[in-house]
């Protein structure tokens, strides 16, 4: 079944877990002499390292992989001055992600902050933002996703340009998580994003499935 009737008819979904933390357990991090570049490079550069790690967390039987794409949009790339072409690494870390996933796993393509602000607090417009997630989310369907996660965000209007991108331009399921910063009158983001209204406006804008990860906040309490 595709996924967005997996979506609709499965109670209970499991996700695989962190790459790049993977990435630092089997050395790729440490070693690095800029640690932040290599992290960018690796579907490239060390594309059976990424193998291997998803590759294990297909055989742990998760219902779906993600991609090593989290902040591969372009923004965040030509910001950070790193030499990698983004249709490149999006476009293996998909092909790595299918490659262990096979026919038993669904594909989710990997997305997340540009690492900058929106206007008035940084120099970025919405529209650019739209167009960089937009970018990177016609690599990722390109490439063969079965949908699209949307996480570790911590500014409802950053995560609401990224879903934006997504459902303006692709009929496949977006999953929409957002980072809290802070417990104060009910959990706010970083930019002080109450968890009410980033549930409402998140599903008015038309995501299929809405949560947190990340952030500083204990979910077990």
């Amino acid at each position: 079944m595709d996924f967005s009737t997996f979506l609709n008819n499965q109670g209970i979904m499991l996700l695989d877990g962190a790459i790049g933390t993977e990435l630092d357990r089997l050395g790729l991090m440490g070693r690095a002499r800029n640690p932040l570049r290599d992290t960018l490079r690796h579907n490239l550069d060390a594309p059976d390292v990424v193998l291997k790690i998803q590759k294990e967390y297909a055989q742990c039987g998760f219902d779906a992989l993600t991609t090593n794409t989290l902040t591969m949009n372009r923004i965040y790339i030509e910001t950070r001055n790193v030499d990698v072409p983004v249709r490149d690494v999006n476009y293996a870390g998909v092909e790595l992600a299918r490659q262990a996933a096979g026919d038993r796993q669904y594909v989710l393509g990997d997305m997340s902050s540009t690492g900058q602000l929106l206007e008035p607090y940084g120099s970025y417009k919405e529209q650019q933002f739209y167009e960089a997630f937009k970018e990177q989310a016609e690599i990722l369907a390109e490439a063969g996703v079965d949908g699209f996660l949307i996480e570790t965000v911590f500014d409802l209007r950053e995560a609401l340009c990224a879903l934006k991108a997504c459902k303006d331009n692709f009929s496949l399921p977006v999953i929409a998580s957002i980072a809290f910063a802070t417990e104060t009158k009910g959990a706010r983001t970083m930019m002080g994003n109450t968890a009410s209204d980033c549930a409402k406006r998140l599903t008015d804008a038309g995501a299929d499935v809405i949560g947190t990860n990340c952030g500083d906040l204990d979910p077990c309490k």
